[in-house]
């Protein structure tokens, strides 16, 4: 069996639910907000709620194809399966919005499961602490200098 790790963290962004929700649920504009995770993203088929999405991400420096199963949550985020064959992941994701008292609280959590061996090797001890900087970085970060006011 193999084992998931789950990234997880919490953020506060100083805006209404509303706008933070629009914004991280537009997923073909990502590349354009938050160019340092999204490279392109294509919604290649659209249900009411449920999306199917094949984008090319970035991250620890590398390019690579990830294909998206996403359910958006109206008014609350959304939830998504991801896999990614040539980086060698899938993962469950989940990016969870509430009103908070200074604005919009993200609860974000991500279990990943890495397939290949000499890269869970290698990024387990890492995976954990470097995604969530990064993300916070490259994806909170952008909200914040976008919405915040």
């Amino acid at each position: 069996m193999q084992e998931k790790i789950t990234l997880h963290a919490k953020w506060i962004i100083k805006a209404p639910l509303t706008e933070v929700f629009n914004m991280m649920t537009d997923f073909e504009k990502w590349p354009k907000y938050f160019p340092k995770v999204a490279e392109s993203i294509h919604v290649i088929k659209h249900g009411e709620n449920n999306l199917e999405i094949e984008a090319n991400v970035k991250s620890f420096g590398q390019k690579f194809p990830v294909k998206m199963k996403t359910q958006i949550l109206p008014g609350k985020g959304f939830i998504s399966d991801n896999e990614s064959p040539k980086f060698g992941t899938s993962g469950h994701e989940e990016l969870l919005l509430s009103e908070n008292e200074e604005g919009t609280m993200i609860n974000y959590t991500y279990q990943v499961v890495i397939h290949k061996l000499w890269l869970r090797i290698v990024a387990q001890p890492l995976i954990g602490w470097l995604s969530m900087r990064y993300w916070e970085k490259a994806v909170i970060d952008e909200l914040r200098k976008r919405l915040e006011k």
